[in-house]
């Protein structure tokens, strides 16, 4: 088995073992300073995206902008929502609010500021994208952001709601 069949093994064999695991019960903030639990995350009987980003992570940002072009379309025919999660430390919150502000964001925005939900669900680099089906489970992961995976997310959003 070369080296790349060896990686690919490794990768699906991790994502299945996440498949159909809800998120730990962590808790969370949101901008307002509220706890949100993140086990209670996709959770509506809708699709749920939980983007892991940082305000210093270009590649996050650009995965934002692009998911925000066509957000609108995703919802009207998925009914799909996105939780964007900053991994941004405690003393970076005001960062953060002030980054969700500049843009107007229509999604919701929590604060992971000791990682703990990123630890919990294996995100090691951001940006990092979890699909969550409306019963919770996770049902896709992927990390990294190129140019056009928002339409890769996107198949997976619409597979998910079948």
């Amino acid at each position: 088995m070369t080296l790349r069949n060896l990686m690919i093994a490794a990768v699906v064999a991790v994502s299945s073992l996440s498949a159909a695991a809800g998120l730990p019960s962590v808790q969370l903030q949101n901008l307002d300073g509220e706890n949100v639990s993140a086990a209670d995350i996709g959770t509506s009987g809708k699709p749920v995206i939980v983007s892991f980003f940082a305000t210093w992570c270009k590649p996050c940002m650009r995965e934002l902008a692009a998911i925000e072009q066509v957000y609108e379309d995703w919802q009207e025919e998925t009914g799909v929502e996105l939780v964007a999660v900053s991994i941004d430390k405690a003393q970076d919150a005001d960062k953060v609010r002030s980054l969700v502000a500049s843009h107007d964001w229509p999604y919701t925005v929590l604060l992971d500021s000791n990682s703990e939900l990123a630890r919990g669900v294996g995100v090691q680099a951001v940006p990092h994208v979890l699909l969550l089906d409306g019963a919770g489970n996770v049902v896709y992961s992927h990390s990294g952001y190129h140019d056009g995976a928002e339409t890769e997310l996107f198949e997976q959003v619409k597979s998910a709601v079948k």
